[in-house]
Order: C-alpha cells, then structure tokens, then sequence
C-alpha cells in the first residue's frame, strides 16, 4: 500500500486564475507524475467551497474559500482524499461545509475531519487498499472552525477522544494514518506540546503522524520504529512568492506492507514562487532541502536545543501577544504599561491571577463560556 500525504492547498491569486480557467497541468502538472504511481493520496483543502451565496463568519484572521473547480484540479492531480480538520473549513458557516461535502461526493472525493456536526466530523475514514485496510484520523487545533453537537465544522484535536478513534481503528484496520493540523504559523519546529501529543498517538497504536499548518516545513522523527512529521508546509497557497519558507514544503510517500513496518520517502518541491505550480525540484537544490531538513531534525532531537530555539521565537514575537491582550492599544499606553506606574496598576498580583485563569482548565473552560457570550452580544 503507497500513500502520499500533502499539505496546505489553497487556490487563491494566481493559482486560483489559472484553475478557473481550467488549466490545471500549469499548476499541478508535475504532481500528477507523482501521484500516478501512488495506491491512494491525500491533501489539505484549506478553504471551503462556496458555490451559493454564504457570508464569512465572524472571526480573525482571513476568510479563505475556493470554488468546485478546486476539488476538480486536485481529482486531475490523482488525488483521492481531502483532510477537512483545519481552520479555514468553517470560514463560510454551514453553506461552506455543505457545498464543500456535496464537491467531494459529485467528484467521488473522499473526506475526513470535517461534518455538518461534530460526530460526522470525528468519524474514522476507512478505506480497502491492495487487500489490506487502512484508517485515517483527523483533527486540528480549536480555532474558529471546530463542529459542535448542532453546527458543521471540523473535528478538534482532543487528546482522549483521538486515543479512542485510536483503538477503534486499530481493531477494525491494518493501518492507522493520523493526520493533524496545528503548530505555530512561520515556525519550523514543533514545540514540547506537539512532540508529546504525537509520541503519544504513536503510544496509542497509530503507524505514522503526519502534521501540517506552518505555511513552512519541519523536520520529522522516527519514534518506536514508527514516523512522525511535524510539518510539511504548504502544498499549493499562493501570496508570498519571495518568501523561501513559504514557497518550499514536501509531500510524504508512506509504504506500508503486511508487517508493521513502515517505509518512506521525502518528495520536496518549491510552490507559488516565480510562477504559480508546484514544482518537484532535483539536484543542487534538493541537496539544500534535506541539508536544511536534517538540520531541524537534529535540533528536534536535542530538546535543550529544540526549547532554545523555540523560547527564542517566542520572544521575538510576543508583541502581537500584548497588543491582543493590552485592551487599548497605542504606543502611550504601551509606555504607561511599561514604566512603574502601568507596574502598579497591573501588579505582579494581578498577572498572577490572569496566568492562572489561562493555564487551569476549569478557569479555561469559563473563560471560553465567558468570551462566547459576549461574542454573541455583538
């Protein structure tokens, strides 16, 4: 059984002029020459389709959206399956979720993490490949597409409930893919949290972990004799063509065999850089890609290392964190915030008491409760 998994696909700017013009070998033509030697392959679909009129939602950040065609080009390209657990999938409310399933069923597209409620959105996708069985998990980060009991949406990453998704699929399947969406935007390596969560999968019974979200690539491990990629950046997302880590990812062939062992491969290429396609790259500059590639999986293998990195990071970018959380934001206010008087006013104290209602669960469970509310009030 040959897989390929794939990242981030999202037809907008040039890519998306040349898909509705139906010219899809311009953008995916070098993919179909891989996928042609594949059993079954699978791709992120990072916006919804909107066919009838839908307004975006209330949320920040963009409202992304493709239209049918989208689903078309990537059946052209030999893809099988679309991963829906991702935060752009409820963009466009139910009309979005329902013109997206109805694509996937008219093209004979398979989907998974995402439903018109929250337990078609965790249901296990099962598929009979070469003889043998495989299941497919996916989830993503709670943003603001998550399903509920009454609304579409995609399936949240929930630790308890992917360990039982776990178990069912490795009593009813040969193999057991997860697929997640998550990890911090622009960062190329994955944090403690996420290295503990997809050790734990592993842990549970799953054959291989495969993660994307980034808009940039990560590294991978091999844990237990089992895969684990933490991000394989984007597919095909047009809108920053002079940026090298937004323009590079890789797709992940998986071969798994009667045994529980599984093989892989790497196939990198550049995206939406000088022209708007996905080009499989050789040579010199694949030498550069796995020169960089087995840099960060060392310094995935060294946790000092990895935590240096990462608090590092974070540091550099905790600006939009206060400018978010500082309820009135100007550079007078930020100064008064920062001198001894703002010290006063929020004291060590105070800090102390919003730290804790972040961090504890229960406070965070009131706080969302707290915050939907309000929401709605507007």
């Amino acid at each position: 059984m040959k897989l390929i998994v794939a990242g981030d696909f999202c037809p907008r700017e040039r890519v998306a002029t040349c898909i509705e013009n139906d010219d899809y070998e311009a953008v995916v033509g070098e993919v179909k020459s891989v996928t042609n030697d594949i059993d079954y392959a699978i791709v992120n679909l990072e916006c919804p389709v909107v066919e009838h009129g839908a307004m975006p939602i209330d949320k920040c950040g963009p409202n992304l959206r493709c239209s049918r065609k989208a689903i078309e080009a990537l059946k052209w390209a030999g893809f099988d399956c679309v991963t829906l657990a991702n935060n752009h999938f409820f963009d466009f409310g139910e009309t979005g979720v329902k013109d997206t399933l109805e694509a996937c069923r008219a093209n004979e597209t398979d989907y998974v993490g995402g439903g018109q409620n929250i337990k078609e959105a965790g249901r296990i996708l099962y598929k009979e490949i070469n003889g043998q069985k495989l299941a497919i998990v996916n989830c993503c980060e709670h943003e603001f597409s998550i399903a509920t009991e009454d609304a579409g949406g995609s399936n949240p990453l929930n630790i308890v409930k992917q360990y039982y998704a776990i178990q069912e699929a490795r009593h009813n399947a040969d193999h057991v893919l997860i697929i997640i969406h998550g990890g911090v935007e622009l960062f190329w390596l994955p944090s403690k949290r996420m290295i503990e969560t997809f050790r734990f999968f592993i842990d549970s019974g799953a054959d291989a972990v495969v993660n994307h979200h980034q808009h940039c690539y990560s590294g991978y491990e091999v844990y237990k004799g089992k895969p684990i990629f933490y991000g394989l950046g984007n597919f095909c997302f047009d809108g920053k063509p002079d940026d090298y880590r937004w323009t590079s990812g890789y797709m992940v062939s998986l071969r798994f065999g009667e045994s529980q062992e599984v093989n892989f491969d790497i196939i990198p290429y550049r995206q939406c850089a000088d022209s708007p396609n996905v080009r499989i790259i050789h040579d010199k500059e694949k030498e550069d890609f796995f020169e960089k590639l087995n840099d960060y999986n060392a310094i995935i293998a060294n946790n000092e290392q990895r935590e240096e990195a990462y608090n590092k990071w974070c540091g550099q970018n905790e600006g939009m964190y206060k400018v978010v959380l500082n309820p009135v934001n100007n550079r007078y206010i930020a100064w008064l915030f920062e001198s001894k008087i703002g010290k006063k006013i929020i004291s060590k104290r105070k800090l102390l008491q919003i730290f804790d209602y972040l961090v504890n669960e229960s406070h965070i469970e009131r706080v969302r409760m707290l915050f939907n509310r309000e929401i709605n009030k507007r």
